[in-house]
């Protein structure tokens, strides 16, 4: 199959301004995610640089570097389920993992987590392809395997009792393993490939270049074994397992060869023998999800020179898709955590089904930050075809094997044209506090927050989108730093901000936007006697606002009159809160859920246990009020989502979902009509889907959304702001870097079909961003529900009630395809394709249309001669 397969690197595509480095190390001097492309550079110190898999839209690579360590970086490995998770090790002790960001963002200054194996200089570190948050490390004392969520060595160092120079470059399922079989005194390599075999590259005792291929349950002798050149460039072995392809180069050396591993003799077959222009330093594989298929793309390597990255593609001479070029390939959802591995679980990850597939939806533990590019066919890993049931099995027998499934489950987010953004901003405060959403929207404006002394609050209408003016833009200056801001839900012009001098400023915005400064707000609210980091209005009765202080107090405010009327106490840590109807829920740092009815008391009314992880929470309410959904933290520092029965807290969750592991808490957005769940936090590239329903299995994974760039936030409008016709069930903003986007979540229908009213995706809507009472009233003990309305538009027949569509076979009788036509029949169809192609061509033909002279006219002039004379000339 591979008989064929050639190699393509234009020049044009090399990313230049590198600077490769050129020390000695035992560890991979570049690696490469399904985004990005790690690799060492000749900087002096811990300086690794960072570029992108493919080109920016003007066809241009940037290159950046991030200083990682206090020495030099001997290895580094991006993690097999997070494009952005970055390890490195280096010879100053240590290992560090980094969140990196796109190139067009600015890069982290400190790693999110800090390892010290006081094990001397270190040489290798590597990711577990199967567990996630496991770590093995290597240094010539010996190994240690990490578990990166607890901070802790799940094993002691094992030093060989003759230490041969080899590099362990694989994992096994249970183990790291180093193979002493070579003959010569260099460095060796080991990895994994198919059938539980282990191959080494290494020397034999004439010097010469050698592979041998092993059995891992009998080392005491490899199974074969093949010299290649005599040289003293050590050998870097790459694997494809989907494609059982071996790429082999040597540090130093311009050959890079390419085998086919066989089960039998001989154990390489060699496919191609590419000669590079320059040097090789490193190379790396591209991960199979960001090739590019149109062009049968079957491997890219990344060769890492002095001065370029080269990528160098490899492909199979076909016109279109072939599926047995694609097998199944590995997912990005780890099978298991550090700690099932410890304690003796064997697990595999699940395929992702095929490269030809679109869309597909990847479980919640997928990290957030891994979004495939562009070009990649697939971005998101799914069940192989191995788990689906067959064809011939029943639609009740497939029911029972892949369980509930929500009508939501194929939701699509779509960022819309960008002639509604609102493009050019500039200066944003990133650094809001975690109780925070970063920035808050309504219906018809955006506040955003600025990293401008004095607290300062930029306002934008979202009927008037396109590029902002570099002058300095009216704000709102509230003279402190903001901790917490939300826009009244019954008043879109208004603004409530909390502060860290325990204030809360009330803003009236003027209709159309800002024209000039605002210094002097509205009212002040005083009564907390530390900072407020929390706000939330009541979603039911107007002027009636909810704030959590570091005061561990929580205190209700009646917005009319300034003052504060209720103040619930019983928390020992910071809060987040919600409130719904007549009761306010309440989720603490110190481990509890708690329930208040402020009316009747200051005390909480239920607690229960909560979300084991110090990071903090957040909570909303769900399915009618019945349940509390928390998205928090739990021991091991893993973001989930659970959920609560609001009848009875003492008794814990009733259900949880694993998420992924990142340091933003998930900030949920809960749908009442739908019941939809999305959730996202801030720096994430991934919206998470659920559908929520009162009974098991409660969480209903849908389809995710990934944009192409971590946001800053995600805040959802009214349901009136929804396109209907298009079948648009949410409509967001999102906060980048530099612009304000909408996005539209919309349920894909059959076209002809959308031509209806989707009834059953938009049930009558509440109409929540009209009061439903007063302050007051609430206070007196009344209890009042938004009225509701339809969005169906008057010209539009609900789908329930289209006239039902009769069934059109799709396929003929097999009697017309088995029937054997002859020559005199196919060329009959054949004229009578073309005659109806063309069809019968009653207009006149623009030269009929033309008037002519008379007849003697054209006699006499034809009759006529034609001289000329000197004269005439």
């Amino acid at each position: 199959m591979w008989g064929r397969v050639r190699t393509s690197r234009f020049r044009r595509d090399w990313i230049a301004n590198v600077r490769g480095g050129s020390f000695s190390s035992q560890g991979k001097h570049i690696k490469s995610s399904c985004s990005l492309v790690a690799f060492n550079t000749d900087q002096a110190g811990g300086m690794i640089g960072l570029s992108s898999v493919n080109a920016a839209s003007d066809g241009k690579w940037i290159v950046t570097q991030i200083s990682c360590h206090a020495d030099l970086v001997t290895d580094l490995d991006f993690s097999p389920f997070d494009d952005y998770l970055l390890a490195t090790c280096s010879a100053d002790e240590t290992v560090k993992l980094w969140r990196v960001c796109d190139l067009d963002q600015d890069q982290p200054n400190n790693a999110e987590v800090t390892l010290s194996t006081a094990d001397g200089r270190l040489e290798i570190v590597l990711f577990h392809p199967v567990a996630s948050g496991l770590l093995a490390v290597a240094s010539a004392r010996g190994v240690q395997v990490w578990d990166v969520t607890r901070d802790a060595a799940l094993t002691g160092k094992h030093t060989p009792s003759v230490f041969i120079p080899t590099t362990i470059t694989a994992l096994n399922t249970r183990f790291s393993l180093c193979v002493q079989g070579h003959q010569g005194n260099r460095d060796s390599r080991v990895l994994w490939v198919k059938d539980d075999n282990l191959l080494t590259t290494g020397f034999n005792q004439m010097r010469q270049q050698e592979v041998r291929l092993w059995d891992s349950r009998k080392l005491s002798s490899s199974l074969s074994s093949l010299s290649l050149a005599t040289s003293n460039a050590t050998l870097m072995p790459l694997f494809d397992p989907d494609s059982g392809l071996l790429i082999v180069s040597g540090n130093g050396e311009s050959v890079i060869d390419c085998f086919e591993v066989n089960s039998s003799e001989p154990f390489l077959s060699q496919v191609s023998h590419c000669l590079t222009d320059v040097l090789t330093r490193g190379v790396a594989l591209v991960p199979k999800l960001a090739l590019d298929v149109s062009c049968c793309e079957v491997l890219r390597l990344m060769q890492l020179t002095d001065n370029f990255i080269v990528p160098i593609s490899y492909q199979v001479p076909r016109k279109d898709f072939h599926v047995d070029l694609y097998p199944d390939t590995v997912g990005h959802t780890p099978a298991m955590t550090a700690e099932d591995w410890w304690k003796g679980e064997n697990k595999q990850v699940l395929n992702s089904s095929g490269l030809e597939a679109s869309t597909s939806s990847s479980p919640l533990s997928t990290p957030s930050s891994s979004a495939a590019p562009s070009r990649s066919p697939s971005s998101t890993s799914g069940l192989s075809s191995s788990f689906l049931p067959s064809p011939s099995q029943s639609s009740r027998a497939i029911h029972s094997m892949l369980g509930s499934s929500s009508k939501f489950r194929h939701i699509q987010g779509a960022v819309l044209h960008r002639d509604t953004h609102i493009t050019n901003l500039r200066g944003l405060h990133l650094t809001t506090p975690g109780e925070c959403d970063g920035f808050c929207a309504n219906g018809q404006c955006v506040a955003v927050p600025l990293a401008i002394a004095g607290g300062q609050i930029a306002v934008f209408e979202l009927s008037q989108p396109g590029k902002l003016p570099d002058t300095t833009l009216p704000t709102i200056q509230n003279s402190v730093n903001v901790a917490d801001f939300c826009w009244d839900p019954f008043d879109t012009h208004k603004l409530v901000v909390a502060g860290d001098d325990a204030k809360i400023r009330m803003w009236q915005i003027p209709k159309g936007g800002l024209t000039e400064t605002l210094t002097e707000p509205e009212r002040v609210l005083r009564g907390h006697t530390e900072k407020i980091y929390s706000i939330k209005f009541h979603p039911h009765a107007s002027s009636l606002l909810a704030s959590s202080s570091y005061d561990l107090t929580v205190r209700l405010w009646n917005l009319e009159t300034g003052e504060e009327v209720k103040r619930l106490s019983g928390h020992q840590d910071q809060v987040c809160l919600s409130v719904y109807g007549k009761l306010l829920a309440t989720v603490c740092k110190d481990g509890k859920v708690r329930l208040y009815d402020p009316r009747k008391s200051t005390l909480p009314v239920q607690e229960g246990p909560g979300p084991e992880g110090q990071r903090g929470a957040r909570v909303v309410w769900v399915c009618d009020g019945k349940y509390l959904l928390v998205s928090g933290f739990d021991s091991r520092s893993e973001r989930q989502l659970y959920l609560f029965s609001a009848e009875s807290l003492a008794s814990g969750s009733v259900a949880s979902a694993p998420a992924d592991v990142s340091p933003s808490t998930l900030i949920p957005f809960y749908d009442p009509d739908t019941s939809v769940l999305i959730l996202t936090g801030k720096g994430d590239t991934r919206v998470y889907i659920y559908e929520i329903v009162p009974e098991a299995p409660y969480f209903m994974e849908c389809s995710s959304f990934h944009s192409s760039e971590p946001h800053k936030g995600l805040c959802f409008l009214p349901k009136a702001e929804c396109d209907v016709c298009d079948v648009e069930v949410a409509r967001a903003i999102r906060l980048g870097k530099t612009t304000i986007e909408p996005v539209a979540f919309r349920v894909p229908r059959v076209k002809v079909r959308k031509e209806f009213f989707q009834d059953d995706v938009f049930p009558e809507t509440a109409v929540w961003w009209e009061a439903a009472l007063t302050a007051a009233a609430w206070l007196s003990g009344s209890n009042g529900q938004h009225r509701k309305i339809s969005l169906r538009p008057k010209d539009m027949m609900p789908v329930s009630e289209a006239p039902k569509e009769a069934p059109v076979r799709k396929y003929l009788p097999s009697s017309v395809y088995l029937e054997e036509k002859t020559d005199e029949q196919k060329k009959e169809e054949l004229l009578s394709a073309m005659v109806a192609k063309l069809g019968n061509r009653e207009d006149p033909l623009p030269q009929e249309s033309y008037e002519g002279v008379d007849e003697d006219e054209w006699v006499s002039k034809e009759l006529t001669p034609q001289t000329h004379t000197p004269d005439d000339s």
